[in-house]
């Protein structure tokens, strides 16, 4: 029998391969096994997608038949149920609590799933690659997990609080003093932090007469990244001195604090390995870290995974996009060469960033020996147990203290102003000088070298007809002539590979800042969304219907995303000076070279001519 689910709540579809619920509504489940919280199924109206696992109720058929009170039901599981408040007999089980609402669907675990990036609807234009090198059930083990074994992270909590918080360098921070404030919508203080009440969930009232009301859309990114969450003070987690994230003021403002051991890391050699004795193909990079000085090998899924640990780690930083996937083509030479320089692009971005470059999963994707799997799968359960994310993440953030260290709340959002519209017209140009150097390039590749050795093939029709005169005198002048063909024909092909050393490179740095900037509107969305909880908690102190206090915590908290959003600004535009001046001064120098190659070609067609 088909697998079944009741709705508990009604969920409305807002995302690319989600399906909407009506409470009550049965569904037909694809599977029973949730991914990070999220099930796939059929609606009654037949569309196919993923709900959230903690809006319905599995209808289980070997459940035990109903009472006989029930008997008019149709055998085989329940059927729609009427309204609770129309249905309550005496022997009623009480409601099943009401589960948080999951965050949406993580990219790492949408790409485990098969689901590309963002879900795409189903029956939408989208199709699964088969056959690609970026499988992830080849030679990882995800069967169990941190939290099961013995010592893990997770587990290792319930024992530091036992011990009243001894252990050495690890601290509990909490804003869970002030869960009497609106935040909680009236709700108790049992659930995890950063995760939302599903509709209809209640409690206690608040011991204050106003609250800071919720965001509707509870898929928005403040919500989805923990970002109301900790502002409104439902953060609580243990920080080690590790994992503590230093913003500092420097010249240019609020800025991450340095590394203080930077390094880089090299990207060499792709080359072709096979396992399952040669029945599966994949390309592996060579990577050799400074700090280190021993390589390590890596296929294009560690890359992808480790993508999807950070972008879901670090929901105000900024992490720089991988090249895109191809699911043909893979092996062809052009493809590797650039998607390897690619990857070193996105290499050095990670080594750059004071935060990104100290994250213990990027140091284990730097470090862990390529033939120690086991050492291999551990760190890569430990990152994916992390404790620090969604609105834990905002706790390890630590910021200036003192009178001169608190920020203007109207500047701070001035800058971001200045920063979004900086970043929409970054964006515009930077798409229409992609289109313009992509143009150019190909008329290089194809029309410009076509040209020129259409130039070369007259010239050299030219020659031949003068060799019909057999005067020894006019020799000279047919070699000449016969030259400067093939010095048109060699301009052609320098045309035509030229872009590599010019363009290509520019349009290789535009791809990576064009992922920077369609990362930024996500992390301009969580900062203004603390600065409304400011502005509507100041408004009901205002009001008298809320304590300073509890005001003067949403603002400190709004504080510290507003340091952190300041930082990663500030880190943007100084690795954007730096690559656009390198990389620009490479494209005239090479544009430079180009034509002294040519200029070489014609001088010396033109010195044939001294003799004749």
């Amino acid at each position: 029998m088909a697998l079944r689910a009741r709705a508990l709540y009604d969920f409305r579809s807002e995302n690319p391969g989600e399906i909407s619920l009506r409470e009550h509504e049965v569904l037909s489940l694809c599977s029973e096994q949730d991914i990070e919280g999220w099930l796939e199924g059929v609606n009654s109206r037949g569309d196919r997608g993923l709900f959230p696992a903690s809006y319905v109720q599995v209808i289980r058929a070997a459940e035990p038949p109903p009472p006989a009170r029930y008997a008019n039901l149709p055998a085989g599981g329940f059927e729609p149920l009427p309204p609770p408040a129309a249905f309550k007999p005496a022997a009623q089980q009480p409601p099943p609590a009401a589960a948080p609402e999951p965050f949406p669907l993580p990219p790492a675990a949408a790409a485990a799933a098969g689901y590309p990036f963002p879900p795409a609807p189903y029956g939408g234009s989208y199709q699964p690659s088969q056959g690609s090198d970026d499988d992830w059930d080849d030679d990882w083990d995800d069967s169990s997990t941190v939290a099961d074994e013995p010592g893990s992270l997770g587990s290792s909590y319930p024992d530091y609080e036992a011990a009243g918080g001894a252990a050495s360098g690890r601290y509990r921070l909490s804003t869970r003093s002030e869960l009497s404030l609106g935040s909680r919508g009236g709700a108790g203080g049992g659930h995890p932090a950063g995760h939302p009440h599903p509709p209809g969930g209640g409690g206690g009232g608040a011991k204050s007469s106003a609250t800071v009301s919720r965001n509707l859309n509870r898929f928005s990114t403040f919500v989805k990244s923990g970002g109301e969450a900790f502002v409104l003070g439902e953060a609580s987690g243990f920080v080690k001195d590790g994992d503590k994230l230093c913003v500092v003021l420097g010249p240019r403002g609020p800025e991450w604090q340095e590394n203080p051991y930077p390094f880089q890391c090299s990207i060499e050699d792709p080359t072709k390995q096979t396992k399952f004795k040669g029945m599966k193909s994949y390309i592996a990079y060579k990577l050799v870290p400074s700090h280190t000085g021993q390589q390590v090998h890596r296929r294009y899924k560690h890359f992808d995974w480790l993508y999807g640990r950070l972008a879901e780690k670090f929901p105000v930083i900024s992490v720089p996009h991988l090249p895109e996937k191809q699911a043909t083509g893979r092996f062809e030479e052009d493809f590797i060469s650039k998607r390897r320089k690619g990857l070193a692009w996105w290499m050095d971005h990670m080594c750059s960033h004071p935060v990104l470059a100290q994250c213990d999963a990027f140091q284990h994707f730097l470090t862990c020996p390529s033939t120690d799997e086991k050492a291999w799968k551990q760190g890569k359960r430990k990152a994916e147990k992390d404790e620090m994310v969604g609105a834990n993440f905002f706790l390890t953030i630590s910021v200036p203290a003192g009178p001169g260290a608190s920020l203007d709340l109207q500047e701070v959002e001035s800058q971001v102003d200045g920063f979004k519209a900086f970043t929409k017209k970054m964006d515009e140009s930077a798409l229409q000088l992609n289109h313009t150097a992509n143009e150019f390039a190909r008329k290089q590749v194809t029309g410009f070298k076509k040209e020129y050795q259409k130039v070369g093939h007259s010239f050299k029709c030219l020659s031949q007809a003068f060799e019909l005169d057999q005067q020894a005198f006019s020799a000279g002048l047919n070699q000449a002539i016969a030259f400067t063909a093939e010095a048109y024909d060699a301009i052609g092909d320098l045309f035509a590979d030229q872009p590599r050393q010019d363009l290509d490179p520019v349009m290789d740095l535009l791809a990576l800042y064009q992922g920077h900037l369609a990362n930024f509107p996500d992390i301009i969305h969580v900062q203004k969304g603390a600065l409304t909880k400011v502005k509507e908690s100041k408004r009901h102190v205002e009001e008298g219907k809320m304590e300073l206090q509890k005001a003067e915590g949403i603002q400190e908290r709004c504080n510290i995303i507003s340091f952190a959003t300041l930082a990663e600004i500030n880190h943007f535009h100084k690795i954007r000076v730096r690559d656009f001046k390198s990389q620009m001064q490479h494209f005239l120098q090479q544009q430079i070279l180009f034509f002294q190659k040519v200029t070489q070609k014609l001088e010396e067609a033109l010195h044939k001519y001294d003799s004749v």
